[in-house]
């Protein structure tokens, strides 16, 4: 059991806050209102997330950037438009979990550690997840304006009564919640000392940055546990509206991972390349979802859950695809030695 929780404490703890944020979300219903404390988390993350990664290394992989060019445009553009045909069999809050965790960047540090388990080339994810967090705040505000714009009131610029989304405000706030403390990261590895500190101790900041997520995720969750309480019976989410949800992002996904697959077999990319394909096309970062659902779709606290469901399901099912890639590697090197668990 010890040994479980060592290599899944990220999982225990997102179940754990879940269910604190849910039951408890009267006692601290007012840890989500205090936005110097929401944005506090977000730009430390960002900036611990960003201050180890060393750009020098990703050399190799920007002279030959078309799978990089691939998994971009299948993260950004192809799988918003897969997530916004699974949100029409979805409604209310949760067909706007949908499309907003779509409509947000790859993940900061789990599509490069995916595609390592797997034996792929991770400075291909590494590039993927920078442009798509650095252009996020030019991607994602146009993509929602596309898909939620029916849902909720979305205009260009600030109304005067302060109604509906601004698009210019989002672009402000998330290139200095996002593009912000990523580029001040990777400025602080310009002094050779910290630089040098944060490649040592690489592992230890990503833990305290993965904590931010959980506290995120908290905030999110008492959130949720508020609107839950205060609905009708008769609006209440029902557990076949649940379900939906849940098969549907995880059919999103698998449908993004497996189309990234497929496109780089018939392009003939290597194998290394395509498994950084698969992963860095499919996957989302939950923190800058989290952000945005917090500052602006304050209405619709229920669509939190669509993307901790895609989180967690993406954990789990690119694990077991990890596990496949480097499985038949062992196999293809090793024809006549069983593969042993741990390996």
């Amino acid at each position: 059991m010890r040994s479980i929780l060592r290599r899944h404490w990220f999982l225990a703890g997102l179940l754990a806050v879940v269910v604190v944020g849910f039951a408890f979300s009267e006692p601290l219903r007012q840890l989500p209102d205090l936005q110097i404390l929401r944005n506090g988390i977000v730009v430390t993350v960002l900036f611990l997330m960003a201050f180890p990664l060393a750009f020098g290394d990703l050399h190799s992989a920007i002279r030959r950037p078309w799978a990089a060019i691939l998994a971009t445009l299948i993260n950004a553009g192809v799988l918003p438009l897969i997530a916004w045909a699974g949100s029409l069999l979805s409604t209310g809050d949760f067909a706007i979990g949908i499309n907003l965790m779509a409509a947000i960047p790859c993940t900061l540090a789990s599509a490069a550690v995916w595609t390592r388990r797997a034996g792929g080339n991770d400075s291909i994810a590494l590039i993927v997840t920078i442009v798509t967090n650095s252009l996020c705040f030019l991607i994602t505000p146009f993509w929602l304006l596309w898909t939620t714009g029916s849902h909720i009131t979305i205009t260009i610029w600030a109304s005067p009564d302060g109604k509906g989304l601004s698009l210019a405000d989002m672009m402000t706030k998330l290139f200095v919640l996002v593009v912000l403390p990523m580029a001040l990261g990777q400025l602080a590895r310009l002094i050779p000392k910290a630089g040098n500190w944060a490649t040592r101790n690489k592992f230890q900041l990503g833990i305290v940055a993965q904590i931010g997520v959980l506290c995120m995720v908290l905030l999110g969750c008492i959130s949720c546990g508020l609107k839950l309480r205060s609905l009708p019976t008769d609006q209440m989410p029902t557990l076949l509206s649940f379900g939906l949800m849940i098969g549907l992002v995880l059919a999103v996904h698998m449908s993004a991972l497996l189309l990234g697959v497929g496109v780089a077999r018939q392009l003939h990319f290597p194998r290394s390349e395509e498994i950084a394909i698969a992963f860095a096309g499919s996957q989302k970062t939950l923190m800058i979802g989290l952000a945005i659902a917090s500052e602006f779709y304050t209405a619709n606290p229920l669509a939190i859950l669509p993307m901790v469901a895609f989180h967690v399901g993406q954990l789990f099912l690119d694990t077991a695809v990890a596990d496949r890639y480097m499985r038949a590697e062992f196999e293809n090197a090793h024809p006549e030695e069983p593969l042993i668990e741990g390996d």
